[in-house]
């Protein structure tokens, strides 16, 4: 027939993104990890480290998949002179929603992001998620949307 249309008889390939789980105390990603979703899924929190001098694109996505209710998960990048820059969105869920937006932005110090803790104030509760992306030779960026309980603070930090 004139109007007959052929469809290749092969199965679509789909792209599964690696999955980073069972963290323990500490965790340094290498660039080879790139792409990959890290589960923050350790109640007693934990250290993640980002590669040292990793190729700009270099991205991770974390995702809060078990809600922190010790020290805090801390992602850290691999040496001082890389920075995080960018912003986190915080949704204060215990008492009005309202958010605030926490900034690192060109000029700050900020090596670091720490979510939960002994009280959730910086998040660290199921379904927060933070993406990372190198994006010049000394600075990461930072996009993130997190809950947070009681007076909500800036999980960022200097250290």
């Amino acid at each position: 027939m004139a109007n007959e249309t052929s469809f290749p008889s092969a199965t679509p390939k789909y792209r599964r993104r690696p999955i980073i789980s069972g963290l323990g105390a500490t965790l340094t990603l290498g660039a080879d990890q790139s792409g990959s979703i890290i589960c923050l899924d350790r109640a007693a929190g934990g250290t993640i480290t980002l590669p040292l001098s990793a190729p700009l694109g270099t991205t991770f996505d974390f995702v809060v998949t078990v809600t922190n209710t010790s020290v805090g998960n801390k992602i850290i990048t691999g040496v001082g002179t890389e920075l995080l820059v960018g912003y986190i969105w915080n949704c204060d869920t215990d008492t009005s929603d309202a958010v605030a937006v926490w900034k690192s932005l060109v000029g700050a110090s900020n090596i670091s992001i720490t979510l939960g803790g002994t009280d959730t104030t910086k998040g660290g509760i199921i379904g927060d998620c933070i993406t990372l992306t190198k994006v010049t030779a000394t600075k990461w960026q930072v996009t993130g949307v997190t809950g947070g309980t009681g007076t909500v603070a800036t999980p960022f930090a200097s250290s």
